[in-house]
């Protein structure tokens, strides 16, 4: 009987990499400001939607990911699954196959880091000011020990 793989078999691919680079495999950069656009409807994917759906769907819609969901209308109904699994798991009688299905669609939808990489996913990394250190101030001398401690 032939072997065959699945989707996740082999090492992830590493952008870096030089077969990366031949291949002409990149990332695609999502901004790590997160989605501002418009959100779908989620009524159209649920027939019951209570106010713990609607936030979930909300804070969902707000991460990098849902920027590149936007384009692909063909996500969101796993989207909403993904909403209607969390809210069912919030009971302590669900179904422990239900954080399974949670953590399959998670890796679906590129939340996790495993996910990212699936799917050709990189979060931009965000703009941060350089750190500074502060100056001693003129015969402070716990501030000049510090100085020559750091030397």
């Amino acid at each position: 009987m032939p072997k065959g793989g699945h989707a996740h078999s082999g090492p992830a691919k590493d952008p870096s990499s030089r077969t990366s680079e031949r291949a002409g495999f990149t990332l695609a950069a999502l901004p790590n400001e997160g989605y501002r656009g418009t959100i779908p409807d989620l009524t159209d994917y649920l027939t019951e939607v209570t106010s713990r759906h609607e936030s979930l769907w909300a804070d969902l819609w707000s991460t990098p990911q849902a920027c590149a969901w936007s384009q692909e209308s063909w996500r969101w109904p796993v989207v909403a699954d993904l909403v209607m699994f969390r809210a069912r798991a919030d009971d302590p009688e669900s179904p422990v196959g239900l954080a399974t299905s949670i953590r399959q669609l998670r890796d679906d939808l590129g939340l996790s880091k495993a996910g990212l990489a699936a799917n050709g996913w990189a979060i931009a990394a965000a703009e941060v000011a350089p750190a500074t250190e502060p100056e001693a101030v003129e015969g402070d001398e716990v501030g000049q020990r510090r100085q020559k401690r750091l030397r």
